[in-house]
């Protein structure tokens, strides 16, 4: 049984069965029944919380935890000039350290430490790439090399500093010619699963136990389970067949997220280019198609996703068996074939079930 996605659309948006499945197959996944579901918009996604039957004041503690949300959403965005993070990015060039508030400079340390941990792989300072390859692409042309390593030149979090007494940063940056429009932090790959995170602290604190949060579909974190389950069903497409389920994950006490490129990407003379750039190289990506991580932490899970699609098959595998916490699911861009093989770790078969 194989797979691969896309980030947005590999977790299907029928998160969890409303009603029970028939007894066809010999192992199948916990049936969900009714839930409680409380919806909003922010980070460019549509966010849900879903709840066990029960309780009002849980449902009242949701509805408040959006707040953070919201307020995560107007600090951490690049597309707003007023945001924290953009008043840090407009410094990048200059070399000056710029004051932040502790929540947001504990998550770029967060990131700092992610970054070491995968030996770069995860890198939120790539801006000046990012743009360089989207231009390229609207142009129909692959960036030249000497393009390529004049924004690498205004990339990476090795050269980010931390002031840890003063809570500052500053950027020193080893940039050649004149700084890119896009440059700093760009927190896509982790910030929704920080903010997972804060709803689920939110929820912990109201007394709530029990539920699944989402933002986008592509990130979720689970606590307890579905109406005494064992924990939540989250329904996978098949991506190649996205009418078609291809497994159910049941999750519990745990994050996932999933990254891959089988949507965003382009050709060029005959050559597939992915949109996820490997900070390293400063080319896209070409050996996953799709992965799926399972982490203590949404945050985790969300930064993880995007540098074992970077890593590769063998070096995630290697991460995840020197980190038996991490579970992962690694899909292979098939070779002349509409065939996957997706490579299990660290995921119990217990919590995973395949259609047949």
């Amino acid at each position: 049984m194989t797979r691969e996605a896309n980030r947005r659309q590999f977790l299907s948006g029928e998160v969890f069965n409303t009603a029970p499945e028939p007894d066809e197959a010999p192992r199948k996944p916990p049936a969900s029944g009714d839930s409680v579901r409380l919806e909003t918009r922010a980070m460019a996604c549509t966010w849900s919380v879903i709840l066990n039957p029960g309780a009002t004041e849980e449902v009242m503690t949701a509805s408040s935890a959006f707040e953070r949300v919201y307020e995560l959403d107007r600090r951490l965005t690049i597309f707003r000039d007023d945001s924290e993070l953009n008043q840090l990015n407009r410094m990048a060039a200059s070399g000056e350290w710029h004051p932040m508030s502790a929540e947001v400079f504990g998550l770029l340390e967060q990131c700092a430490e992610l970054y070491r941990r995968t030996d770069g792989c995860f890198d939120p300072v790539t801006r000046p790439l990012a743009a360089l390859w989207r231009t390229c692409r609207q142009n129909g042309r692959v960036p030249r090399d000497e393009e390529i390593a004049q924004a690498k030149s205004w990339c990476g979090l090795e050269h980010v500093r931390f002031n840890r007494d003063e809570l500052a940063i500053s950027f020193e940056l080893k940039g050649t010619g004149t700084p890119p429009l896009e440059i700093g932090f760009d927190l896509g790959a982790i910030g929704k699963g920080y903010a997972i995170d804060v709803v689920a602290d939110e929820l912990a604190k109201g007394g709530v136990d029990e539920y699944m949060v989402h933002g986008g579909y592509s990130s979720i974190r689970a606590q307890g389970g579905h109406n005494g389950a064992d924990g939540w069903s989250v329904g996978i497409k098949n991506p190649l067949f996205n009418s078609k389920r291809l497994a159910t994950l049941v999750l519990s006490n745990q994050a996932l997220s999933t990254s891959g490129s089988n949507v965003q990407f382009f050709r060029h003379e005959g050559q597939r280019y992915g949109h996820i750039i490997d900070p390293r190289t400063g080319y896209p990506c070409d050996e996953l198609l799709s992965v799926t991580v399972v982490a203590p932490t949404a945050a985790e899970a969300d930064a993880l996703s995007t540098a074992f699609y970077v890593m590769g098959l063998d070096n995630a595998s290697s991460y995840c068996d020197d980190h038996p916490e991490i579970g992962a699911i690694l899909v292979p861009i098939p070779q002349g074939t509409r065939t996957l093989a997706p490579v299990v770790r660290n995921i119990p078969e217990t919590h995973l079930f395949f259609e047949p």
